[in-house]
């Protein structure tokens, strides 16, 4: 008998007669004599209905009544899963974050969790019941309601596998698993059995959407097996595990991961002195802009030029902040291009292996793909590239890589 908490995201949860497959699909796991602990989100689309109407009221609305209103929306999916089991026959009970007693500091709308009271979920157990928690909520120390900001259903799922020492924690979405790549790019892309916590991070934060980082960084910290599941498709899924098995057969990349979502600024003629990327990234920082890659190049005529990229959301307010540390330090000129996409290469067999971003490059050019940036990790290799290329680029090191999937072999 293992103890397993599910988490059903909110296209899993989108109907009642989804809320009704879904207890049915946990009825079969309780069958098999498994403890169930299910987390669940809102059913899709109402946490935008709750922001928009709070919207209607105030454009900016005060964080702490935020959440009051949003995190209803977990509360009747939870009601609806209990209801939807006690009916097929199966003893639940619902819980809010806060009668469970999540504890999250006090960072409304983006809440962290410190604490779990994992005592009543272990007394529900205990008693034959399957528990069903709202994702996504907590509580501060005052008892107000905070919630974890967007995804934050899959990270209440993993802190509560973490608490309870689950044996897994299954996140069921609207795929099978993680892919080598996105499966609409490259149509030989082939589900892995398994992958590590630290590639599926790179992947996530390279920007697969499988999973939110914030859950699998959790996971990787209390050393949490996750498996993603398709909610409505049977099938093994895919491991994140610890275990980097070491075998002749390993692939040296797991995955390819890109982003659509980037922007890129130069500043030219910078004068070369120490402290130069402080005097520009400093500035951009306090405007609350994230870098992402950085390049520098070598000093010319005691000047230099300066290139990094950013979130393309925040392309024109780094813009601005640039122009005028541009006056402030007598640069030559500002540039900025929001055409560019970053495509990765991630795999921790990269470690035991030489010659990895070559092939990647030779791949690229054999594409006459130009490359503009380039930063490598121990487990990674990314490039900035020209956005029109972005799925030939894709398509190309896939092959390069050996991920296409076998003919007549369907995933």
């Amino acid at each position: 008998m293992a103890l397993i908490v599910q988490k059903f995201g909110g296209t899993s949860v989108g109907s009642v007669e989804r809320i009704e497959q879904v207890a049915a699909k946990v009825k079969k796991f309780r069958e098999k004599g498994d403890d169930i602990v299910v987390v669940v989100s809102a059913m899709s689309g109402e946490t935008n209905r709750l922001i928009d109407l709070a919207k209607q009221i105030s454009e900016q609305p005060v964080a702490r009544e935020l959440d009051v209103m949003v995190s209803t929306g977990e509360q009747v999916t939870i009601a609806l899963l209990a209801m939807a089991l006690i009916k097929i026959g199966v003893p639940a009970v619902s819980y809010t974050g806060s009668q469970v007693r999540i504890l999250t500091d006090s960072a409304h709308t983006k809440a962290r969790i410190l604490q779990i009271d994992s005592q009543q979920i272990q007394k529900e157990l205990k008693a034959g019941r399957v528990v069903v928690v709202a994702g996504f909520q907590g509580v501060d120390e005052s008892g107000n309601i905070t919630t974890l900001g967007r995804g934050g259903s899959d990270t209440t799922g993993v802190a509560l596998a973490a608490a309870l020492k689950a044996d897994e924690c299954q996140i069921y979405t609207d795929v099978d698993g993680v892919y080598t790549t996105d499966p609409r790019v490259v149509a030989k892309a082939q589900r892995l059995d398994k992958i590590t916590f630290e590639e599926m991070l790179e992947m996530a934060s390279l920007g697969s959407k499988v999973l939110q980082i914030r859950a699998v960084e959790f996971a990787g910290k209390y050393s949490v097996p996750l498996r993603v599941l398709h909610s409505f498709q049977e099938g093994p899924g895919t491991l994140i595990t610890l275990d980097e098995e070491e075998s002749m057969e390993q692939p040296i990349i797991s995955g390819i991961a890109f982003n659509r979502d980037e922007a890129k600024l130069t500043i030219r003629g910078v004068p070369d002195t120490p402290g130069v990327a402080f005097k520009i990234l400093g500035p951009i920082s306090a405007a609350n802009v994230e870098v992402d890659m950085i390049v520098q190049n070598v000093s010319h005529d005691n000047t230099t030029d300066f290139t990094f990229t950013v979130h393309r959301n925040d392309y024109h307010n780094a813009l601005q902040v640039l122009e005028g540390i541009a006056r402030d330090m007598g640069a030559r000129e500002v540039v900025g291009d929001t055409e560019i996409a970053k495509v990765s290469i991630v795999g921790v067999g990269m470690r035991s292996h030489a010659g990895v971003a070559s092939r990647m490059f030779e791949a690229l050019a054999k594409e006459n793909i130009n490359i503009q940036m380039i930063s490598t990790s121990e487990i990674k290799v990314s490039v900035v590239i020209e956005e029109k290329y972005l799925e030939l680029a894709v398509r190309a090191l896939h092959t390069a890589f050996e991920l296409d999937a076998p003919a007549g072999k369907g995933e």
